[in-house]
């Protein structure tokens, strides 16, 4: 039994010594300071990418106990990413937004939402002024935005029409950030700074341009076929529905989300109708209260555990007032009622657990790559609105 034991942990470690083999590989080699992701070294490093996947596949992991395996399906399911990606999606040749470098704003999952590349400029994690050593290091991302540009006018060199135009805008978006970052404390004075914002707002300008004059030759499709979709479902993130079962399951829910709808409404047909709030201490006196209520309520129906960073995690996220006039959907509801909302933004309160209470295990520690997590964070945080609901919120 004791050998057998150790027999398990030593293999345990070997797939732990895969799993960081694994992730060092994945990020491509860099070229002139940002990641290189040409078709020639995609396909050079290809040979790489079998011998790691020969690796894993040599695993007998039948007798594992089942967290292990799954360990073993975590990294099994980033491969398949990396593949499909490789072979199918190709964001760096497809998808001009797939260049989008900067960010400004911390995603309500463990990573950025889509292909993403390597080299990002994550603006919302600096403040301003600047202190020294976020000074050098904005410095230096801002100095690779013109070389990022460039690369991607190599690169690409697909036919994905929607997806081409839509990027556009993203990229446009970038060009607007650039121009915006001018006016934060301190930047003005920094005439090193000034600069680089300047060559990269200018090289994202020229980008812009680059890409409105190749959409006009773009005439190709940017879905991947039924087949491929599938295939990424089921081997990438690990659901085990077809094209077929996942459109069947949406048109079930979509019956059953209104008829959810239609029966809330007519049990609560006596109730007064909700009055949204119409002034900015109206909606943080609405968004405050219904946010210690939602914490409550977890707390004393003992729906989850609460852990003291619950509430500091949601704090943030508590929104501000809009004019009627351009609340979206999301806001439309949050003012009348921000705890439907607030329950979605379960999403903080895991953030925060992986932060304040990490897993031991490396291969779950940080964020899966691929989105592989989006079923099970979006899945959740959907559902809990409707759980919490029904539980008497």
């Amino acid at each position: 039994m004791a050998n057998a034991q150790e027999k398990n942990d030593k293999e345990n470690f070997k797939l732990f010594e895969l799993f960081k083999e694994w992730r060092d590989f994945e990020k491509p080699p860099l070229k002139d300071g940002v990641p290189d992701y040409s078709k020639n070294t995609f396909d050079i490093r290809f040979k790489e990418y079998k011998i790691l996947r020969n690796k894993l596949e040599s695993f007998s992991i039948d007798s594992w106990p089942v967290h292990e395996q799954v360990d073993w399906y975590l990294l099994w399911a980033e491969m398949n990413g990396y593949l499909f990606n490789y072979k199918v999606l190709k964001p760096w040749q497809r998808d001009p937004a797939f260049y989008k470098s900067i960010w400004t704003y911390k995603s309500d999952v463990p990573a950025h939402e889509g292909p993403t590349p390597h080299f990002t400029i994550e603006l919302w994690q600096y403040n301003f002024p600047l202190n020294e050593k976020d000074r050098i290091k904005l410095l230096s991302s801002l100095k690779l935005i013109p070389k990022f540009n460039e690369e991607a006018q190599i690169n690409l060199t697909g036919n994905a029409r929607d997806l081409w135009i839509a990027g556009i805008r993203d990229i446009e978006k970038q060009s607007k950030i650039l121009e915006d970052l001018n006016f934060k404390s301190g930047i003005s004075k920094d005439k090193e700074l000034v600069i680089e914002i300047t060559n990269a707002k200018s090289s994202t300008d020229d980008f812009v341009k680059w890409l409105k004059m190749q959409a006009l030759e773009k005439n190709g499709p940017s879905g991947i076929g039924k087949e491929n979709y599938t295939w990424y479902q089921q081997n990438v993130h690990l659901v085990p529905m077809t094209w077929e079962d996942e459109v069947f399951l949406l048109k079930r829910e979509l019956a059953r989300a209104w008829s959810s709808l239609k029966l809330e409404e007519h049990r609560n047909r006596k109730l007064p109708v909700l009055k949204p709030a119409d002034s900015p201490s109206s909606y943080r006196k609405l968004a405050e209260n219904a946010a210690k209520e939602l914490i409550d309520f977890l707390d004393q129906n003992q729906i989850v555990t609460v852990k003291e960073y619950f509430s500091r995690s949601l704090q943030p996220h508590l929104g501000e007032y809009i004019p009627d006039e351009k609340r979206n959907f999301f806001w439309i509801t949050a003012h009348l009622d921000p705890k439907p909302l607030f329950s979605h933004f379960y999403h903080w309160f895991e953030l925060e657990r992986m932060k304040v209470e990490p897993h031991i295990n490396p291969i779950r520690e940080n964020a899966l790559l691929y989105n592989i997590f989006d079923s099970r964070n979006e899945g959740l945080a959907t559902a809990v609105e409707e759980f919490f609901m029904h539980a008497g919120l």
